[in-house]
């Protein structure tokens, strides 16, 4: 089953290798750290401090490639599975970081952990610490950790007599969206994600799908992209965004949707859990102070949301596994985080990955709008709170398997697909669906 596995990621891995040579080399002495990372805010802000890490740590030298999520997936992933050596530390996720410790790509943490003083691993959020988990060694240390939640704008909701539950159902977003949607103002209903990634729009509409009672596949592996209860969760996504959504949503992403929430641009976001420090963050954000949070919403599951964390890991091939160590322990430690809320805000710093961090009385006071949302969302991202019906597979917002970063992607082409209006959900379905089957059939000859 793991040679299938294997095989089968260094079959996507090869549609992806274009490019990824040249990413760079370790410089004289072998104390100039290749670091790949996604290219998001609370990595911008790494990356501004990473002079201090120079200045304390004479003699190593950080070069940083910095990607856009999808290509860094991709540059990743080739790299690392094919031992290609340009990076010495590399930014993965929990959907990653078991499968790639199982096919001993990763080097095993746990000894650089256990010989760290202060480092404190026990004070990681023990949902996050377990799934960056192999065999009981933490293979890949968390930079930060989220689930999903709804932001609100309450002056919009204010004007417009409307009160938002704590605990709202997509029935009662979608009735919010059409009452506050206002295309003549440049203010969408809501803002979902329609760009085409497996870790771009699939995030959002797999936990849609999860509370309509959908999965991807049986216990039995058989694909169930065209069941009734996956077909209506699609549905409602690409109705709700096309009526009610942003503009140009078939390209919208993450990055897409925190541009327009803090321009004023949309009533509602439904995202990470992330999404709240860059919201009321004034150097990005012309709603700050404005909005509300709430849990993920529901259909006819008791939660939903997912539970997703960017973390550094080091491919076993690496070269200079001390020093990378020590960036990564730098990155990812309880200093680091004060760093971050002296230097930037408090609401900046990176969130859902240490429980000391809810302790810290500059951020309880500059995060008591979201921390506590932010952090029963976490606690409660398990699939049997998030789920209706069994899945053979790992995971809440992905299928934990190794093809699902193909058929992840292909799925999501589809629905963004059908999100721009070129053909229809059925048909998006059904693509899908024939997608699924060959992955399925697949599993089912090796069980």
């Amino acid at each position: 089953m793991r040679s299938r596995a294997k095989l089968a990621v260094l079959a996507v891995v090869a549609l992806l290798l274009s490019g990824c040579a040249g990413a760079g080399a370790l410089g004289a002495g072998g104390r100039t750290l290749v670091v790949a990372i996604v290219s998001n805010p609370q990595m911008e802000d790494a990356i501004a401090l990473s002079d201090q890490f120079e200045r304390d740590n004479p003699g190593i030298r950080l070069k940083f490639v910095q990607l856009p999520e999808n290509q860094a997936r991709a540059k990743i992933t080739a790299s690392t599975a094919t031992e290609g050596g340009e990076f010495d530390v590399v930014m993965i996720s929990n959907y990653e970081t078991p499968q790639w410790a199982a096919n001993g790509w990763l080097e095993n943490l746990q000894p650089y952990i256990d010989a760290s003083e202060g480092y404190d691993p026990d004070d990681f959020i023990p949902s996050i610490r377990e799934s960056l988990s192999h065999e009981g060694s933490m293979y890949a240390v968390p930079f930060y950790g989220e689930s999903s939640f709804l932001a609100y704008r309450k002056d919009l909701f204010e004007k417009a007599g409307l009160t938002m539950p704590e605990r709202p159902t997509w029935q009662q977003i979608a009735e919010f969206a059409a009452r506050l949607d206002d295309k003549e103002a440049g203010v969408a209903g809501i803002c979902l994600r329609g760009k085409p990634g497996w870790g771009e729009s699939l995030a959002p509409f797999s936990t849609v799908a999860n509370t309509f009672g959908a999965r991807w596949f049986d216990e039995n592996w058989n694909a169930q992209l065209t069941s009734p209860e996956f077909r209506a969760a699609a549905q409602f996504y690409v109705d709700l965004v096309r009526q009610h959504g942003e503009v140009g949503a078939s390209s919208a992403g993450f990055t897409e949707c925190g541009t327009r929430y803090g321009q004023g641009e949309a009533a509602m976001w439904y995202d990470a859990t992330v999404m709240a420090g860059t919201n009321e963050d004034p150097a990005s954000s012309e709603v700050v102070g404005k909005s509300g949070y709430v849990a993920a919403p529901v259909v006819r599951t008791e939660t939903s949301g997912w539970l997703y964390t960017w973390s550094l890991a080091m491919p076993k091939v690496a070269k200079d596994k001390d020093a990378a160590w020590r960036f990564m322990r730098w990155m990812t430690d309880k200093d680091f985080v004060r760093t971050v809320g002296t230097t930037f805000g408090w609401n900046r710093v990176p969130p859902g990955c240490r429980l000391s961090t809810y302790q810290i009385p500059e951020y309880q006071e500059a995060a008591r709008a979201y921390a506590p949302a932010t952090l029963a969302g976490i606690d409660s991202a398990h699939q049997r709170n998030t789920m209706l019906q069994p899945v053979p597979y790992p995971g809440i917002q992905f299928v934990g398997i190794p093809e699902f970063q193909d058929l992840g992607t292909r799925v999501s082409q589809q629905l963004s697909a059908a999100i721009a209006g070129q053909i229809s959900v059925d048909e998006a379905l059904q693509q899908s669906q024939e997608y699924a089957e060959s992955v399925g059939a697949a599993y089912r000859e090796t069980r």
